[in-house]
């Protein structure tokens, strides 16, 4: 079997688990992730998996809750960053000219900033929210869709296809829908799947910070953050949030390089 065969059946095996999490929540978590008990910072035991916070709430359910959280925020930023980036990357690779020089520009400007500064800084604009933070990530990103999805256009506009539909007088907008928009949709899902990857990172990294999904919200981010100070004796509490990150993470990682890796 294929090394890229081998990464897709790993990343769909987890993407199930982590699915299943997200819209099983209800029935899977033991306890809401908002409820508080007087058991504050309880070791792990049958009655609370993982143990509790330092306001008694039930560690494990509020990871299981913030899947949701995790997984909406990621596939929204993922949404709006090929809604902006896909447009401009065709017609930047298709048109060329002036066109593609502008807009190369502009793509240049944004990737040279580092993402999560320019996150950060939008965020702080905007304020914490879901809403906020999946559009802020999406609008980070959109830049290296554009890039990824212009070159691919560069690729099939030189195609004997494309060319042969110039020589019959076919349209721009009829060889973009039916040559240029099939041939590139393999690159657009896999940077979706990988922008999925990249937000939830994203996301944790300004939770952590104090600039992500508000609190009283089960996010992982903010569940790091708050459990770093108990680390020494509630590891769990820090801990266990940050594998759910790095796990979710790798799973549309591994769904996104396996599409990228040549058959």
């Amino acid at each position: 079997m294929k090394r890229f065969s081998v990464r897709l059946i790993l990343g769909l095996t987890l993407l199930v688990l982590v699915t299943a999490s997200a819209l099983f929540a209800p029935w899977i978590a033991p306890y809401s992730p908002i409820q508080t008990t007087t058991s504050v910072l309880a070791v792990p035991s049958a009655e609370h998996i993982l143990g509790t916070d330092q306001l008694g709430r039930d560690v494990f359910s509020r990871i299981i809750w913030g899947t949701r959280v995790s997984l909406q925020v990621g596939v929204a930023a993922a949404v709006v960053a090929v809604l902006l980036g896909a447009p401009i990357g065709l017609a930047a690779g298709f048109f060329r000219g002036r066109i593609d020089f502008f807009l190369v520009q502009v793509i240049d400007i944004f990737i040279a900033l580092p993402a999560l500064v320019l996150a950060l800084i939008i965020t702080a604009m905007l304020g914490p929210s879901v809403t906020n933070l999946s559009v802020t990530l999406g609008v980070v990103t959109a830049p290296t869709v554009a890039r990824l999805i212009r070159g691919q256009v560069f690729v099939v506009r030189e195609t004997l296809y494309v060319e042969a539909a110039r020589a019959t007088g076919a349209s721009s907008s009829w060889i973009i829908r039916k040559h240029i928009m099939p041939n590139t949709m393999r690159v657009v899902w896999a940077q979706f799947a990988i922008n999925v990857s990249l937000a939830i990172f994203t996301s944790a990294s300004l939770s952590f910070l104090g600039l992500g999904v508000p609190p009283p919200a089960p996010d992982w981010g903010g569940m790091v953050r708050d459990g770093s100070m108990f680390l020494p004796i509630r590891p769990a509490i820090s801990l266990a949030p940050g594998v759910a990150v790095a796990l979710t993470v790798l799973t549309f990682y591994l769904i996104g390089s396996s599409m990228n890796e040549d058959d």
